[in-house]
């Protein structure tokens, strides 16, 4: 039991607990029976000077009977042990107990030290002084004894029947003894019932603690126990339900997050086994089915040519040889689409790729009822691109399109224009590092499809990882890191803590620090670390200008895709047709426009469509 959380907790605290309430119980009894005592104390000194003035007139008068008498009544009284009225030399002269009169008293023992401190009698002495608690036999009850001294007044040494002297002080002690049967009675009582409260105080709480702590404590704890045995067993589809928005919550959905993850990775080595099995069996098909293609369309050529005063034959040995060609094309778009190459660019017109695209799957589009319909500009110039690799981005477009429009038909639109377009929202950190060149580029975190900018912030003694936009421009920033960032946070390279801010300078808009990125060939980037403001500066782009670029939309009357998936669509592996597809034809078509230096961008609508525009430079035209 000792090694659950939930019972360390309970023990801990239940102990604390029972620590507190003993001490407070302690100090509550001793100050209880404090009050007592010190009310017993006053009530006998009153007493003790009632009996004083009481007695003053007969003693006055040596009327020695009537002041047993007193003295016989007082010490009738419940709880009065004894009453006693001693001369200076220690004589007991009156008494309740009448088989102590003319007894001697011993003055160490009975407290007749404090007024004959070396043999000195005291003329003034403390209530606290003239009073003593102590026990007749070893189990007796105790008993608290108070002195009150007489004092040698001036009626008594100017009286006829007294003889004594005028420097005389005390003539002697009126001692009163008080039974404390009843104050220790009390102070028993209030003791069993400190003690009770406390044993009930301490089982409620504790109680109530244990239900708490295995409310929210020990069940959570428990789920996530259960939940790291069911991933080590390979489950990763198991989810933590919902456990709050504490630590325990949040480290639950965090949990959850990790197993999506996993299953994710592990699906990604999966479809890339699958994948390389699949490029190994294209290579092997492609050269199967590429020899006997070779020989089709050499023979089929060579009869072209024989069989010229032949119409019907001619016409017959051409769709031979065009469909050969075709099937070749289509072998080798196979392996262009399982696996990409360094472009080799060459001037060529869009247009005409576009065109080529088009032949390629124009039978699997009239299969499925698509219409192809073209609005391209016709004065486009050339521009330098891989036309295989632009003309495979076309294709892969247009089977998704063809795929998110379904059986039922519909429309691809297909634009081509010629833009120019200023850099602000467009340009893309593709290289970001530290002053130690390490790279700041977070490929796990995407904003809008890309790879985002990390920077680690300290704050309050806390840590967490901002995530900036990589578009320039667009300030699409996360700074989700669980705390406030104060005024002194520190922000440094996650990989070396060095710093990323810019000395000396501050963000012209809000006074906040101004990070600083170094970019590779491209200059300094600068961006404002609050989250609230949106200023930045990339002097390399902004002295570019304007930038003319080849813009393609492609647009289908599809299902749409949904705003969760938006951000996913270009990762590989990432597939929105389940077993039906790969989840890398998006990803290749990213890498090959960022080979190109281009942009793919994408807008969806579930149930209106999808377009993706894709931007390529002219300013590599040749």
């Amino acid at each position: 039991m000792f090694n659950k959380i939930g019972f360390r907790l309970i023990f801990v605290v239940a102990f604390t607990t029972l620590i507190i309430i003993g001490v407070f119980a302690y100090f509550n009894v001793k100050s209880q029976s404090s009050n007592l005592i010190s009310e017993v104390e006053r009530h006998a000194n009153q007493l003790g000077e009632t009996v004083v003035s009481s007695t003053r007139f007969d003693m006055m008068l040596n009327q020695r009977d009537r002041i047993q008498q007193i003295i016989n009544s007082i010490g009738t009284q419940p709880q009065i042990r004894d009453v006693r009225i001693i001369n200076k030399v220690g004589e007991i002269i009156y008494s309740s107990d009448s088989t102590n009169i003319n007894k001697m008293v011993d003055k160490q023992a009975e407290s007749c030290y404090a007024c004959h401190a070396e043999d000195k009698p005291l003329e003034q002495i403390s209530i606290t002084e003239r009073t003593r608690i102590f026990r007749v036999h070893p189990d007796s009850n105790r008993v608290i004894g108070i002195i009150t001294p007489i004092y040698n007044e001036k009626s008594c040494w100017q009286s006829d029947c007294h003889a004594h002297p005028k420097d005389q002080k005390v003539l002697g002690v009126l001692d009163v003894s008080i039974s404390l049967a009843e104050v220790d009675n009390a102070i028993l009582s209030s003791e069993w019932k400190i003690v009770g409260f406390s044993i009930i105080a301490i089982i409620s709480l504790g109680l109530l603690i244990a239900f708490f702590i295995r409310r929210w404590v020990s069940r959570p704890v428990n789920d996530l126990l259960n939940g790291t045995l069911q991933v080590s067993q390979g489950n990763l589809n198991y989810t933590i339900k919902e456990m709050g928005d504490d630590e325990i919550g949040k480290l639950g959905t965090s949990f959850n997050n990790m197993t999506n993850k996993l299953a994710e990775a592990r699906m990604q080595l999966f479809q890339s086994d699958k994948m390389a099995s699949l490029g190994r069996l294209a290579a092997g098909v492609a050269h199967e089915i590429n020899n006997p293609l070779t020989g089709v369309l050499t023979y089929s050529s060579f009869l072209l040519k024989r069989t010229k005063d032949n119409p019907e034959f001619q016409e017959d040995l051409k769709v031979i040889v065009r469909e050969t060609i075709r099937s070749r094309e289509i072998v080798k778009s196979l392996l262009d689409f399982s696996r990409q190459s360094v472009p080799k660019k060459s001037s060529a017109h869009i247009n005409e790729i576009i065109d080529k695209a088009i032949g390629v799957i124009d039978s699997q589009l009239a299969l499925n009822k698509v219409k192809i319909l073209k609005q391209t500009e016709t004065n486009l110039p050339n521009f330098t691109v891989d036309a295989n690799q632009i003309q495979q981005v076309i294709i892969n477009l247009l089977v998704n399109a063809s795929d998110a429009i379904g059986k039922d038909g519909g429309v691809i639109t297909i634009l081509t224009k010629q833009i120019a377009l200023a850099p602000i929202g467009i340009a893309q950190i593709k290289k970001a590092t530290c002053p130690k060149r390490h790279s700041l580029i977070d490929n796990d975190f995407r904003i809008d499809g890309l790879p985002s900018l990390k920077v680690k912030i300290i704050s309050g003694g806390k840590e967490g990882i901002a995530h900036l936009d990589p578009v320039y421009g667009k300030h699409r920033n996360h700074f989700d890191i669980g705390f406030k960032i104060e005024k002194d946070a520190k922000y440094v390279c996650p990989e070396c803590s060095n710093s990323i801010v810019e000395q000396d300078k501050l963000c012209p808009i809000c006074g906040s620090p101004v990070l600083s990125f170094e970019i590779s060939g491209q200059g300094i980037y600068e961006v404002c670390a609050s989250e609230q403001s949106n200023w930045e500066r990339w002097d390399y782009v902004d002295s570019l200008g304007l930038k003319e670029y080849i813009e393609i939309r492609i647009t289908d009357t599809g299902s749409g895709i949904s705003k969760d998936d938006l951000a996913k669509i270009f990762e590989p592996f990432f597939s929105t047709k389940g077993q039906k597809g790969t989840g890398l034809g998006l990803a290749v078509i990213w890498g090959i426009i960022d080979n190109h230096n281009g942009t793919i961008n994408v807008e969806s609508e579930l149930g209106k469509g999808t377009t993706f525009i894709i931007r390529l430079p002219l300013a590599q035209q040749r």
